[in-house]
């Protein structure tokens, strides 16, 4: 979709929404109003049939006012005591004023690992995905309680991006205090120029990100900066925009103020690419006959179409997909380790709690995870 063509979020499947702890939380307070008019915001985009996420910061600045702890910067053990403190209110607040709406939230508490290690990305994608099946908004944050300096992001707007990609969201909107990109900070230079759409990410438009603008806030237009062009590759579509005033997705929605930044490729066929060509496969995986017809017509690979499994590959990594005559079809991400895969190979899914000692997936490689060959789906292979 071109988002110049339509700049309603409305258009959108699934929408990432990333506030920041300046919008939602004052002098240690939740703003609330606020909250309640942004959940209203949201309610109607679920009515219309989008998947919401929420990655949201304000844990520690929650934590910071509910502690008693002093304005300026905090020690790590402080800081990590007030995320702990503040994730807590944080998350009844999202819960209540969903739950005023009828709507169920879930919380999920991310570290760098979470979306860059594959075998932890699927555990976590696993769960983002069944959340919303079952029509609850995952509330997302930064696990800011065990982080240290060496295993975080360090802003959520770099972890919005990761885990639009990861969710495969068509959109993610990053709420901001100020309405979009310029040329150059507006409070700086009333010459600044504003950009309502960037086609491609390029030096001349890293030049023009700022710094941080708050206490409060770890990011600045920098770090957006970066999270679009995470976005846009992956096949996410991302706007920034203002969040001070009431509604401020109805806002966007209504006069379309925000740079739009373009995805390069759709959430599908970019992921599909990162599977197809981006990994370093790590074993084989020999289906049956009956199990190729069945990934010919989308579906997923279930163990009993799997005749044997070779390699030293672990859960999440990339497997390549063998016809019983030793034709390459496809590979995908496995969801077993290599000798748990052995064991349940050509048995029934109901069985594979009994084999392996734990109710694990029903599939051994999702279709969602899966990538074939053009020449086997066209038939010449």
């Amino acid at each position: 979709m071109s988002v110049s063509a339509s700049r309603s979020l409305s258009a959108f499947k699934r929408i990432v929404i990333k506030i920041g702890s300046a919008l939602l939380v004052e002098k240690g307070e939740l703003k609330r109003d606020w909250l309640e008019a942004l959940v209203s915001d949201i309610v109607r985009l679920t009515t219309e049939g989008a998947d919401i996420l929420i990655v949201s910061s304000g844990s520690i600045a929650l934590g910071r006012g509910a502690l008693g702890l002093p304005n300026g910067p905090l020690k790590l053990e402080e800081s990590q005591a007030a995320a702990a403190a503040g994730q807590i209110a944080l998350a009844q607040a999202y819960a209540g004023a969903l739950g005023r709406h009828g709507r169920k939230a879930g919380q999920i508490l991310l570290t760098l690992g979470d979306t860059e290690e594959r075998r932890r990305y699927l555990n976590a994608r696993a769960t983002i995905g069944t959340l919303l099946k079952m029509g609850a908004v995952p509330i997302i944050n930064e696990n800011d309680s065990v982080a240290t300096s060496e295993i975080r992001y360090g802003d959520n707007d770099r972890l919005a991006a990761r885990v639009a990609t990861m969710a495969s969201a068509d959109c993610l909107v990053l709420l901001s205090d100020i309405d979009g990109l310029y040329t150059a900070p507006p409070a700086q230079n009333p010459d600044a120029v504003f950009l309502p759409e960037v086609s491609r990410i390029t030096a001349e438009i890293e030049a023009m990100a700022g710094s941080a603008g708050s206490e409060l806030s770890r990011g600045g237009m920098k770090t957006k900066i970066d999270a679009g062009r995470i976005a846009t590759a992956a096949g996410t579509s991302m706007v920034i925009t203002s969040g001070k005033e009431l509604h401020p997705l109805s806002r966007l929605t209504e006069s379309g103020r925000g740079t739009w930044f373009p995805a390069l490729a759709t959430p599908a066929s970019a992921r599909k690419a990162w599977i197809g060509g981006h990994l370093e496969t790590r074993g084989d995986v020999t289906l049956d006959e009956g199990a190729v017809r069945a990934m010919k017509s989308g579906k997923s690979l279930l163990p009993a179409g799997v005749i044997s499994v070779s390699g030293t590959f672990s859960r999440g990594d990339a497997v390549v997909l063998l016809r019983p005559d030793g034709r390459t079809i496809g590979r995908g991400l496995i969801a077993y380790d290599v000798d748990e895969a052995r064991l349940i190979a050509g048995r029934n899914s109901r069985e594979i709690e009994a084999i392996v000692g734990y109710p694990g997936r029903a599939e051994m490689i999702h279709r969602d995870d899966l990538v074939l060959e053009d020449a086997f789906l066209n038939g010449t292979r």
